[in-house]
């Protein structure tokens, strides 16, 4: 009876324990000074690799940038930058998809916004924020808000974006049958070498609890 009851006590304990790694950010405590350098600074990010885009189908980009200002934050979620600029394509090399050519016009500003950071990895995990772009794919509209999860590394300088299910919403579909309707829900994956402008550097991201 009694090595049942520590057997029992065992596993009560273990699963509390593995609840509670399951709960717990990467720091116990999330950071609520964000660092950002250098600060104020106007930064530049190229896509590395494919960015895509999945609204039932995935559009393709091989060319992607975007622009914007950077400054330290206070609190939590911080908001660390600002993208002014954010384009899909280019001229001779757009983004493809299996209804033709997309074209897509971001409304910005977007916000970078930073939830909690790894002192031991030097990653700060987040999210891109007041996402909202006009897609046009074929003759299929339609307009994608919400925010996008990801990540930024301050040892490479990616900004490493990998949205869920959810975290994006389509309105207004325009001839786009049963592919897009707004009960689809996109993605948005791809990762961003961010470096400042003046410079080309790669800037830091670091949280902290003073």
């Amino acid at each position: 009876m009694k090595k049942s009851i520590r057997r029992s006590a065992l596993v009560v304990c273990a699963a509390a324990s593995a609840l509670g790694l399951a709960a717990v950010p990467s720091s116990a405590v999330p950071s609520t000074v964000w660092t950002v350098s250098p600060s104020p600074a106007a930064f530049k990010a190229v896509n590395v690799g494919n960015i895509v885009l999945t609204a039932t189908i995935p559009m393709t980009c091989t060319t992607s940038t975007a622009a914007g200002t950077m400054a330290s934050a206070t609190g939590n979620p911080g908001d660390v930058a600002d993208i002014t600029t954010m384009n899909f394509g280019a001229s001779g090399s757009p983004c493809t998809s299996v209804l033709g050519n997309v074209t897509t016009t971001s409304i910005t500003p977007w916000d970078v916004v930073a939830v909690d950071y790894n002192a031991s990895t030097g990653v700060t995990t987040g999210y891109v924020g007041n996402v909202k772009a006009n897609v046009t794919a074929g003759a299929c509209k339609f307009t994608v808000t919400g925010k996008a999860s990801g990540t930024y590394t301050n040892s490479t300088g990616i900004l490493a974006i990998n949205s869920t299910a959810g975290e994006l919403t389509v309105s207004n579909p325009v001839n786009c049958g049963a592919i897009v309707t707004t009960a689809t829900k996109p993605t948005f994956k791809g990762n961003y070498a961010v470096t400042v402008a003046s410079t080309g550097a790669i800037p830091t991201i670091v949280g902290s609890n003073p």
